[in-house]
């Protein structure tokens, strides 16, 4: 049984007397929409278009129909429909009210005659109550009406809203975990990753990008009015994705998909970050005077060496190896047995990161990385410096009247006296201390694979912004 889903109208196909047809929605789109307006509906819980939904051939004026070759009444394309008692004449209304009124009467005479007589040998038809699902002939929703359901939606997609903002990967998710944020950042909680964020901030709000850095350039522009942005990201998850690129070694397809971003904004989001925590960090003055070193000296350090202003290494990362056969040659490191960059690290006696040098190829030596990464200029009379057998540094530190603080070598006699057994242990006990703070540099795991040549222009930045980092980690012992 079909109704028409016209408010007001009672047609159904039981009451088919007057030859009334019922005629299904189009499936064009913007035909659909047009019928919706004209029967004064709106799609909603009230309302939904189904395969059963209809309008009565009452509402279309008679120029919307034909006749086929066998006589048959078919709606024609594009006819919409316009006869509605809401657009005719009082005095139509009042007829067609009548009309529907007679055929009301004229079913329910019908109706009783035929429970007097009893059944007869026609079919007897069972008027059925409309489809709840399909009720057609409720009122049109007010104007106040819709303004609460609409409010209502509003209210709905927020709380959705929030709900998929809550779910979303970012550093609003590891508040309250230490052990995450440790895990994602390297930082021992979220305080300390917050504090850091917001003394950058100031001037991370107008940092630009490698890109916007060009375009500057080629137009002659001295100035930025907007800073960098990165689609949805807010600045405080662009600092957690490097801070996830660097400490996990996270792929940037990988960081895209967790931040919902695509590969190219991660790219563009390192490089950025790389490059201005590089000349922000780098600007601190992590290098210490002389009365705050023996201020915060430990009292072994005290006792043993006590001019000790700081321990050096040199450590190594690995690096894809260059099709240049000359490049591929300064950067093969006979000690690591492959191609690596190599730098020199210090820290004071209390464990703290005082200076990084630069990058440079694996193939260098000790000393001469020593005397060029620039370590000699800081150094004052009277400093002891502490370092491993292989720096043969004793001339440039006489040069400055500085002192070296090493292994005693084995002398002609092919035996150490008491004094150097005890001496080498001292020194190996308190140079440990240096080795401790590499392994924590080296625990950013971007460093674990090989560093491919495409990192090459900012792979110095990477290894900078990683080494002062660690001075944030807390106390090394």
């Amino acid at each position: 049984m079909a109704y028409c889903c016209v408010p007001g109208c009672r047609s159904f196909s039981r009451q088919n007397k007057d030859n009334t047809s019922f005629h299904k929605f189009p499936q064009d789109r913007e035909l659909q929409k047009k019928w919706i307006v004209k029967i004064r509906r709106d799609i909603g819980p009230n309302f939904q278009i189904t395969k059963n939904t209809r309008v009565c051939s009452k509402h279309f004026s008679p120029e919307c129909f034909s006749r086929t070759l066998t006589g048959i009444r078919k709606l024609k394309g594009g006819s919409v429909p316009s006869v509605f008692t809401w657009t005719q004449q009082p005095n139509e209304r009042k007829t067609l009210r009548s009309q529907e009124k007679w055929h009301l009467e004229e079913e329910h005479e019908e109706d009783e005659s035929s429970t007097k007589d009893g059944p007869s040998n026609e079919e007897c038809h069972v008027t059925e109550m409309p489809n709840t699902d399909h009720d057609y002939c409720v009122e049109p929703m007010t104007t106040e009406e819709k303004l609460v359901a609409a409010q209502e939606e509003i209210s709905r997609l927020s709380a959705e809203n929030e709900a998929l903002r809550s779910n979303q990967f970012g550093i609003q998710n590891f508040m309250g975990n230490p052990k995450l944020i440790q895990f994602y950042t390297g930082f021992p909680d979220y305080d300390t990753v917050r504090a850091v964020f917001l003394a950058l901030q100031p001037t991370a709000q107008s940092m630009a990008s490698w890109a916007q850095v060009q375009r500057i350039n080629q137009t002659n522009q001295h100035s930025l009015r907007v800073g960098f942005q990165a689609q949805h990201l807010s600045l405080f998850n662009q600092f957690f994705l490097f801070l996830c690129r660097i400490r996990l070694g996270l792929l940037e397809q990988d960081l895209a998909v967790r931040f919902s971003v695509s590969q190219s904004t991660v790219s563009r989001i390192c490089v950025t970050w790389a490059n201005y925590l590089y000349f922000m960090l780098g600007s601190l003055p992590i290098w210490p005077s002389r009365s705050a070193v023996d201020e915060l000296m430990p009292e072994y350090f005290k006792a043993l060496y006590p001019k000790t202003r700081v321990i050096l290494d040199c450590t190594e990362i690995r690096v894809q190896s260059a099709s240049s056969k000359v490049l591929n040659s300064e950067t093969y490191s006979h000690y690591k047995g492959t191609t690596t960059l190599k730098s020199l690290v210090g820290i004071s006696p209390d464990g703290s990161m005082t200076f990084v040098s630069s990058l440079y190829t694996g193939s260098i030596s000790d000393k001469e990385i020593t005397k060029s990464s620039g370590i000699l200029n800081l150094l004052e009379e009277g400093d002891a410096v502490m370092v491993d057998k292989g720096f043969l540094i004793k001339d440039l530190l006489d040069e400055i009247n500085a002192t070296v603080v090493i292994p005693p070598f084995l002398g002609p006699s092919g035996q150490f006296s008491h004094e150097d057994l005890a001496h080498t242990h001292n020194i190996a006990r308190l140079r440990i201390h240096i080795e401790r703070a590499i392994r924590r540099i080296k625990e950013y795991h971007i460093f674990d694979r090989v560093i491919p040549l495409s990192l090459a222009g900012s792979v110095n930045q990477l290894w900078t912004v990683c080494s002062i980092l660690t001075n944030f980690h807390g106390p090394l012992f």
